[in-house]
């Protein structure tokens, strides 16, 4: 009876990779993604009772919720329809970064407060929330995996490109768009080569702090762990 991964990130493919036989769901965004090994599907479910009703008709034993950190509705879903079901649910989140950032609650907040950092942002947040940055008069660089669509700032420059990056790419990057503030989220896992980078220039960094999970959902931190959750919970009675 199959398991199903959640998530289209580096870890999703990796609990993919120790759990054959499972199937792995991608939200469908990126134009081009990474698929991992395994039966893949790709598109929404159709909210909560959508994703309830392909647990049941797929057979499903658990789901393993290895998203983006900040993909907060899906989680919600996943936890939403894992309860109405019975299906035990793990959620893989990567342990959060540490340092001396300036730390924010949410992409508004990150909007009132990067005027007094910089003028000249590198923003790495992806495409999905440059809205909240239209109106302002800074600079962007900006980096996504797909053209970002409007509303964008106003004065920007996009910059097409997937990880993995290197610290000397991001260290020769910042510097020929004279970047003197770096915004990313917090997702965690091995330190960045943005944030190596941005600490070698002395450029400081605005993080966006994680969503919570929502509350009694099991977590653990890494596909292995996520692996063996798994392999205990489809063989309990």
């Amino acid at each position: 009876m199959p398991v199903l991964i959640l998530g289209g990130t580096s870890d999703a493919r990796r609990v993919a990779e120790l759990l054959p036989g499972s199937i792995s769901s991608l939200a469908g965004r990126v134009r081009q993604p990474m698929l991992p090994a395994g039966e893949v599907r790709i598109g929404g479910f159709g909210g909560v009772a959508g994703l309830a009703a392909y647990l049941r008709s797929a057979g499903i034993t658990a789901v393993v919720d290895a998203t983006h950190p900040f993909a907060a509705q899906m989680t919600a879903h996943a936890a939403q329809a894992c309860a109405l079901t019975g299906v035990p649910l793990v959620v893989l989140r990567r342990p959060g970064w540490s340092g001396a950032f300036t730390r924010v609650p949410s992409f508004a907040v990150a909007a009132d407060v990067l005027p007094s950092l910089g003028s000249r942002v590198f923003l790495t947040t992806g495409r999905q929330d440059l809205a909240v940055f239209a109106g302002s008069d800074l600079w962007f660089l900006v980096r996504s995996v797909d053209p970002p669509a409007p509303p964008t700032p106003r004065r920007m420059v996009s910059v097409l490109d997937r990880g993995p990056f290197t610290v000397e790419g991001e260290t020769a990057l910042m510097r020929a768009h004279a970047i003197d503030v770096l915004v990313t989220k917090d997702s965690g896992g091995p330190t960045g080569a943005k944030l190596q980078a941005a600490q070698s220039l002395g450029i400081p960094v605005l993080m966006i702090d994680r969503p919570p999970l929502p509350p009694g959902v099991e977590a653990v931190d890494t596909p292995a762990a996520a692996a063996d959750w798994t392999a205990h919970r489809t063989m309990e009675p």
